[in-house]
């Protein structure tokens, strides 16, 4: 009986330790899965705007971006149109009416109004979004854009 005790005082020391060894590596892996969650989580990058500094540190501003003014400080209408509304306007792409396409705009001049064509062009219209792609521009801004694309500012 005293080699029946023994065994069972053994296996009991057997499974305890087992179970310390589990929690053990369970706490362990827990903590390792948390670091590589995090390591997922973490940002890929940084995004810096013209006249801010980098938080790392290395890159230096970019040029501003498409509504930018002139060397004068003047807005440049034909600059901004090449950056923000020359993928559509040009192409047609969307719907978009093409910059050369003068009966087209004079039809949308004549059933809509340069006003209300100036507010969808702020606004967004069909496929065109707020502001077209011109993002910094100021509503001023968007209604000479609209006036020289639609040919009614030259």
């Amino acid at each position: 009986m005293a080699g029946f005790n023994s065994s069972i005082v053994l296996r009991f020391a057997q499974v305890g330790a087992l179970a310390a060894s589990v929690v053990f590596m369970g706490a362990s892996a827990a903590q390792t899965s948390d670091e590589l969650i995090a390591e997922r989580l973490k940002p890929v990058g940084e995004v810096c705007l013209a006249g801010q500094s980098c938080a790392r540190g290395g890159a230096a501003p970019v040029a501003a971006a498409s509504a930018a003014p002139a060397a004068g400080g003047e807005f440049n209408v034909e600059q901004a149109y090449q950056q923000s509304c020359n993928v559509c306007h040009a192409s047609g792409m969307a719907g978009a009416p093409k910059l050369d396409d003068t009966a087209e705009w004079a039809a949308r001049l004549e059933a809509k109004g340069l006003e209300t064509l100036v507010a969808n062009a702020i606004n967004g219209v069909n496929a065109m979004p707020p502001r077209g792609m011109c993002m910094t521009c100021s509503d001023e801004n968007i209604a000479a854009l609209v006036e020289y694309i639609s040919g009614h500012g030259q």
